[in-house]
């Protein structure tokens, strides 16, 4: 398996999540924007909530970073949100132990 599966999987996996406040997957809202292996098993994520404002972006971007650490493969994630009020301090958060 080479690093395109991974990321591949890594796709599919986030595209399938499900979004509480409209019951849309991630894919049909167009969340996740870039799925990256940065380093060999060492995923990045990148998404943008649907407002600037959206109230469960922290949730979103906890559920992105569940979800891809199941991949098999995957030792590793960072997942960083653009486009929010407090998109500095989810991703601070969230990576938050992954140095």
């Amino acid at each position: 398996m080479g690093p395109d599966d991974l990321e591949k999987r890594v796709w599919a996996k986030v595209n399938d999540l499900i979004d509480p406040e409209t019951s849309l997957t991630f894919k049909e809202m167009k969340l996740v924007q870039n799925v990256e292996e940065v380093e060999p098993q060492v995923i990045r994520v990148e998404f943008k909530p649907s407002s600037p404002f959206c109230p469960i972006a922290f949730k979103i971007a906890q559920d992105i970073r569940n979800a891809v650490l199941e991949v098999e493969g995957v030792s590793r994630v960072y997942v960083y949100c653009h486009g929010h009020r407090w998109e500095e301090k989810i991703n601070e958060t969230i990576n938050a132990g992954n140095g």
